[in-house]
C-alpha cells in the first residue's frame, strides 16, 4: 500500500500572449505584484504556431515567457489560473481580451498547464480548472505528448524549460524524476 506524502513545491511560470500594441508591461507586473520576483523573462518571442487568438487579440502576436522565483505548491494551479483570468479581464478591450495569460507548473518530471477547458487527456482539479500535462521530463529533456501544443513543443521552448528545470532544481530539495 502506497503511503499519501505531500509532494514538492513547483515552480510557477506563465505564458503572456499578446498583440505588440496591448499593455503586456502592465499584465507582467500585476502578475509580479502576486506571485513576486521573477526568476526567468523572455524577450517577446514571435507567436505564429496558430492564428486561434488572433481574431480576439490581433496581429502580430508575441510571448514572453515569465517564471516566478517563489516556489508553490502543485494544489495551487487552480487557483493561479482564476487570478490570470482575473487579471486578463482588467484588460479586456469593447469585450475581448488584449492579454492572454496561461500559467503552468515545471517540476523535475512534467510541465503541467491550467486551462478551463476539458478534453480526455485533461485531469479537473477543481474550481473549474483542468490540468494537462503537456511535456514530460524523460531521457535528459523535456518531451511533448502527442496533444503537446506545437509552440510548447518547440525546440525553443523545449530548451527554455530545460534551463529553468535546472534553476527549480537547484531551488528545490525533490531530487526524483
Amino acid at each position: 500500500m502506497g503511503v499519501p506524502a505531500t509532494p514538492c513545491d513547483v515552480m510557477l511560470f506563465c505564458s503572456v500572449l499578446f498583440h505588440d500594441a496591448a499593455p503586456a508591461g502592465k499584465a507582467i507586473v500585476a502578475l509580479k505584484d502576486i506571485y513576486g520576483e521573477a526568476i526567468y523573462e523572455s524577450d517577446p518571442m514571435p507567436f505564429d504556431f496558430t492564428t486561434y487568438y488572433e481574431g480576439e487579440l490581433g496581429s502580430p502576436l508575441y510571448r514572453i515567457l515569465i517564471a516566478f522565483h517563489d516556489l508553490v505548491p502543485r494544489d495551487s494551479l487552480p487557483a493561479s489560473k482564476l487570478k490570470s483570468n482575473a487579471i486578463e479581464e482588467t484588460f479586456t478591450v469593447r469585450g475581448k481580451r488584449s492579454i492572454n495569460l496561461d500559467p503552468g507548473i515545471l517540476s523535475l518530471e512534467n510541465i503541467c498547464l491550467a486551462t478551463t477547458k476539458p478534453y480526455s487527456h485533461r485531469i479537473y482539479l477543481g474550481s473549474g480548472i483542468w490540468g494537462e500535462v503537456t511535456l514530460m521530463y524523460q531521457k535528459d529533456s523535456y518531451r511533448a505528448l502527442p496533444w503537446t501544443y506545437p509552440d510548447y513543443a518547440s525546440s525553443g521552448m523545449i530548451k527554455i524549460f530545460n534551463s529553468l528545470r535546472e534553476q527549480y532544481k537547484e531551488k528545490s530539495r525533490c531530487r526524483g524524476a
